[in-house]
């Protein structure tokens, strides 16, 4: 009978397949064309839930919903700070910008869901768990050391096990709750050279471990960059956990890496994986995989399609990113999960209710620079095209605030009110040779701006205009278009953001009254 209904389904979601590719109606690569990298995905019944990396934002590790491996929205985050050191909270000059915590593993296990992460900033590994994925609450357990891409791994027998490491792939057993190391543990390696398939011309070492039982047989994923060439999927299998593993080059295309299997309820089988993809950052794509002599087989012919035999994109807003008017009815969260701080918040540095319908932004102390100012609130940008506006009222600012809209890198822009000597003036900064640049100063004799960013991520073009306005209706551009660029030091795709800091006087505020984003650009109109 179970043998039947699995035919039934797979029957199903053939016709559904059949249907959508004549109507022309399918899902295209890349899946989200936004910042989600280092994915790690779970389904539960009919329903998919996703973790990602968000570094240095706080809330931290986000948790996206999908019921057709298409179109995901944020259901919730893991944590909503870190810690408290000095790093994360941009105090003392110290910042944790591309670090933070980083790739995750989703599981779940007898009705309960974790998440685990590792963090340099903390030199800790982070365990998360819940009965309630969407809801929570969480509870967190942290222990030492810092265990590098790891895959939290429950096995039949009740053992729980991370694998983690790069280049040499280690395995560590966890207590039953996983909520610490095993007493009496000791680390053991799987795997002496987890690159060797992907060819001798060592890069990057195969990291990004994600382990998976299928049919009684271990299977573990990994990314790899041999030198001169692009980033390569290598999985290996074995027969008993702790092996002997034999590997295979499983992918090599696009740079299309880093990820793991899912299967859909029909029993059709995806591999999750991402792409760098310049100033946006790094992007999830979906990409087919079958069986073959017990091998996962990905891409069509070795390549990554185009389209897929899955329901189409409805877009990334209002799931991933959305508009805000800053009205709040009782019982709303007070931001929307699309919302993250630039590091952790000072919670009493900021309002909804102060002026109902406003954010306000409040500065607590002197900063000297845009990147370690605190409460700068941001979301993702989007591709291939997208545009951030907002309106603020600076009429209480102190002399030496600067407050407006920001995309956030290390080589920003931002375009903003700089009140300096009693006079306010609408600026525009640089900063794509990495040290910040005053482009343009208008005077502004009003209270009320508007301010608008305009990205074009096209085949990595990777260019943003700023533009202002005095009335919200006839925009200019102001300054130069911003060379977006994706750097390291920060490891994450631009954000737009809202902010406000002082220069001299602390106590002043801006009050932003909405920020709403859309998937298009329009210029100067």
């Amino acid at each position: 009978m179970k043998r039947y209904i699995l035919l039934v389904g797979i029957l199903l979601a053939s016709a559904v397949a059949s249907s959508l590719l004549a109507q022309g109606k399918q899902a295209q690569n890349p899946i989200i064309f936004a910042d989600v990298p280092d994915m790690s995905m779970i389904r539960v019944g009919g329903t998919y839930y996703m973790s990602s990396t968000t570094m240095h934002m706080s809330p931290g590790v986000p948790i996206m919903k999908s019921n057709d491996l298409v179109n995901w929205y944020l259901v919730n985050y893991a944590y909503d700070t870190l810690a408290s050191l000095d790093e994360l909270t941009l105090t003392n000059g110290k910042s944790t910008y591309g670090r933070g915590s980083w790739a995750s593993s989703l599981r779940f296990h007898q009705g309960t869901y974790y998440v685990t992460t590792f963090a340099q900033t903390t030199g800790k590994t982070y365990v998360y768990s819940t009965k309630n994925i969407e809801k929570g609450p969480w509870k967190v357990s942290s222990f030492k050391p810092s265990y590098h891409d790891h895959s939290l791994f429950f096995d039949d027998d009740g053992r729980v096990y991370l694998v983690y490491g790069a280049g040499k792939l280690r395995l560590i057993e966890l207590t039953a709750d996983a909520s610490g190391v095993k007493p009496g543990a000791t680390e053991q390696v799987l795997i002496e050279n987890a690159s060797a398939p992907a060819g001798p011309n060592l890069g990057l070492p195969a990291e990004g471990s994600q382990l998976f039982k299928i049919k009684g047989r271990y299977y573990l994923f990994n990314i790899t960059w041999p030198k001169g060439g692009m980033r390569t999927v290598v999985v290996h299998r074995a027969d008993k956990l702790t092996g002997p593993y034999e590997g295979r080059l499983a992918l090599q295309d696009l740079g299309v890496a880093q990820g793991g299997l899912i299967d859909t309820p029909g029993g059709q089988w995806y591999s999750y994986l991402f792409r760098d993809y310049g100033a946006v950052g790094r992007i999830p794509y979906l990409v087919p995989v079958t069986w073959a002599d017990g091998w996962p087989v990905l891409g069509a012919a070795g390549k990554v399609p185009q389209t897929l035999a899955l329901p189409p994109s409805k877009g990334l807003i209002p799931g991933l990113v959305a508009s805000d008017e800053f009205g709040r009815r009782k019982g709303e969260p007070a931001l929307p999960l699309v919302w993250q701080w630039n590091h952790n918040p000072e919670n009493a540095l900021w309002s909804l209710t102060d002026r109902p319908g406003y954010l306000r932004l409040k500065t607590g102390r002197v900063d000297t620079t845009f990147l370690l100012a605190r409460n700068t609130l941001t979301q993702r940008t989007i591709g291939p095209t997208c545009t951030g506006t907002t309106a603020l009222d600076v009429s209480h600012l102190k002399d030496g605030d600067f407050a407006g809209l920001a995309l956030l890198q290390k080589r920003y822009g931002l375009v903003g009110v700089d009140y300096r000597n009693g006079a306010k003036s609408i600026v525009m900064v640089s900063a794509e040779s990495e040290k910040p640049v005053e482009l343009q100063r208008l005077p502004l004799t009003q209270s009320t701006v508007y301010f608008k960013a305009e990205c074009d991520f096209t085949e990595r073009k990777d260019v943003a205009t700023f533009f202002y306005s005095l009335d919200g209706k006839a925009w200019k551009a102001i300054g130069a278009p911003l060379k977006m660029a994706y750097t390291l030091p920060h490891f994450m795709g631009y954000r737009f953001g809202l902010f406000a800091y002082a220069t001299k006087n602390p106590g002043g505020y801006a009050d932003f009254d909405y920020f709403r984003i859309a998937d298009t650009t329009a210029g100067p109109k």
